[in-house]
């Protein structure tokens, strides 16, 4: 099942696909995909209503593709989870997962355009799998019990300005959160239907050039321990996303003259199951 949401910016319509291919209408049934909807056994509902016949079917052809999780609550984001991408950026492995936070409003759909920001000069990619909350935690004592507060995972593209996280000060934020830094989507995945999120193939590609090429098994803190970590420190609501981390191959760690992101170039990126994404960037 492929939760999505179709439509023009800020009108987008919540909508199903079904393994063969079929686009179901979801207005029946909820106004959005968004924490309110994961938190009330949304993705239960669905599942009734399509083994019910209750859905009618939406032709989707040349149907924006909007991000799918509509209001994101908080956006939480762990650097430097893979060990080869600390490696590559001169960084220490960290002893403990470092957290840092996007604001929802960088959200775009997975095809719309990636803004390069004025006065950029080190804007870089970074392709992540997106954990989506479905269940209220708190001080959560195992990996178990942080596995079943998950409600989804989704393709997520953590964009960065390398100059302003890393060489302006402070804390990275100024680097993350530049306007459109975080296409999502182009669909959900319940997280019961992803058989192994610690398994998945994940790729990035610039310009037609393979950059980033590895596995979610390679992550230094996995998916469960992510979630039980940041719950001592986080309530996670219903809605809110984890973006767990990007491997090597980003620019920053390619030799000089490192091939920083400009204006026309195309960024392509997919995890297994969980679609792809094709940004064309632009100029803010």
């Amino acid at each position: 099942m492929q939760l999505l949401r179709l439509g023009p910016v800020g009108d987008e319509r919540p909508a199903v696909r079904t393994a063969d291919g079929t686009t179901y209408d979801l207005l029946p049934l909820t106004p959005d995909v968004d924490g309110a909807f994961l938190a009330n056994d949304g993705v239960a509902r669905v599942r009734a209503a399509l083994d019910a016949g209750e859905l009618e079917a939406l032709d989707a052809e040349g149907m924006r593709v909007g991000p799918p999780l509509a209001r994101p609550g908080k956006i939480i984001c762990i650097g430097l989870n893979y060990r080869d991408h600390a490696e590559e950026t001169g960084a220490a492995i960290p002893a403990e997962p470092v957290v840092f936070l996007k604001t929802p409003d960088t959200v775009v759909g997975p095809y719309d355009e990636v803004l390069v920001p004025r006065r950029s000069v080190k804007t870089d990619w970074e392709v992540e799998l997106g954990v989506v909350i479905g269940r209220t935690a708190r001080y959560l004592e195992s990996e178990e019990d942080a596995l079943a507060c998950i409600g989804a995972y989704v393709l997520s593209h953590d964009v960065s300005e390398r100059e302003f996280q890393i060489e302006r000060g402070g804390t990275w934020d100024k680097g993350k959160n530049c306007e459109t830094f975080n296409p999502l989507g182009p669909f959900l995945v319940p997280a019961g239907d992803v058989a192994d999120p610690q398994n998945l193939e994940m790729r990035l590609w610039v310009n037609g050039e393979l950059r980033q090429n590895s596995s979610t098994k390679n992550m230094i803190f996995p998916i469960a321990e992510v979630v039980r970590y940041l719950s001592q420190f986080l309530v996670l609501r219903p809605g809110d996303v984890i973006n767990t981390g990007t491997p090597a191959g980003v620019a920053l760690g390619q030799p000089e003259p490192k091939p920083y992101l400009r204006a026309g170039d195309v960024v392509e990126l997919e995890i297994e199951g969980l679609g792809r994404q094709r940004q064309v960037l632009g100029q803010a």
